[in-house]
């Protein structure tokens, strides 16, 4: 079965990259296409769903450089406004490990600017999935905009949000209050150990998982890096191991992750519902598809997903 549309809504922001200078009073940036929506809706193109994408793009130097690096995935931009405001930016540095720490410059950028007009003629008929999540749900003034079209969506759509906490730009606080208004609209809610830390300090994921079920999330999805995935269906759960790899970072690698598990759930016609049918076997197989696309996510720099054919190759070669 050939999966059905999913539309991203969310941010577009340019990752830069600190490298070495020709001086040492010198700093040199790779800027390189980013930002959690934007990632989910290039690695779902990338793997072979159909993947519509709105979002605010500026016309700037770094917009015009979105557009590009989106069209060339395969992504549909047929709903992206073009924005006349300036395009967010996030310098990244990266530690031993490969993790990366951001800081934003995202004052009146594009992509907070949504208004009801702009959303009001984003045709869903198509789509069987609207994910959106990080600063889109949060950033004002357009986060309520935001949230009013959830709601909309979620009679005709199943409604999938990753929180994506940045701490920097948002206090959690701000997170916390609209957590639970979220959990009423998405039946999907996909975040990492970090993001869980800042959202409950001290509470173990299991407890967590029961807390977002009981506010109205169906599934919930929890990635712990090097330590697998906790997925919950309704209180059932099931842990899925990480996959083996050499990391140069871990950019990305949660909206690979996201649109690995959404992908392979749209493939097999789960999606577009309030996922009645959905079954532990069936969220744990799309969890191990999801941590593959991970995984080869993070041994290349950047937000950089596989394509399908890469992820093929992987396969062939591990069972070599």
């Amino acid at each position: 079965m050939s999966p059905r549309q999913i539309t991203v809504l969310g941010e577009c922001v340019a990752d830069a990259f600190a490298e070495p200078a020709g001086a040492s009073s010198e700093l040199a940036l790779r800027v390189l296409p980013g930002g959690g929506p934007a990632n989910t809706a290039v690695s779902l193109a990338r793997l072979g769903t159909p993947a519509r994408f709105l979002a605010r793009l500026s016309d700037d130097v770094f917009g015009r450089l979105f557009r590009a690096h989106l069209e060339e995935s395969g992504v549909d931009l047929s709903g992206a406004v073009k924005a006349v405001e300036p395009s967010t930016l996030a310098v990244a540095e990266l530690d031993a490990q490969g993790q990366a720490a951001f800081s934003f410059h995202a004052q009146n950028t594009a992509d907070w600017q949504w208004t009801a007009q702009e959303l009001a003629g984003a045709d869903l008929s198509g789509s069987a999935c609207l994910h959106t999540g990080s600063l889109a749900l949060v950033r004002e003034p357009g986060a309520a905009v935001v949230e009013e079209f959830l709601a909309a969506a979620a009679p005709r759509a199943t409604i999938s949000i990753d929180p994506n906490v940045r701490p920097l730009l948002v206090r959690p606080e701000v997170y916390r209050e609209r957590l639970r208004h979220w959990c009423r609209l998405t039946d999907i809610l996909r975040l990492s150990e970090d993001d869980l830390e800042l959202l409950l300090p001290g509470t173990p994921p299991g407890q967590a998982c029961d807390i977002w079920h009981a506010a109205g999330a169906r599934l919930v999805v929890i990635t712990r890096g090097g330590d697998g995935v906790l997925a919950s269906l309704d209180g059932e759960r099931v842990e899925v191991p990480a996959v083996a790899t050499r990391v140069v970072d871990t950019v990305g690698a949660g909206d690979s992750f996201t649109a690995g598990l959404l992908h392979h759930l749209g493939a097999r016609g789960i999606l577009g519902s309030r996922l009645t049918d959905l079954r532990l076997d069936d969220v744990e197989e799309a969890c191990r598809f999801a941590v593959r696309v991970a995984s080869l996510t993070c041994s290349v720099a950047g937000p950089n997903p596989p394509w399908q054919h890469e992820l093929a190759g992987r396969a062939t070669a591990d069972r070599a």
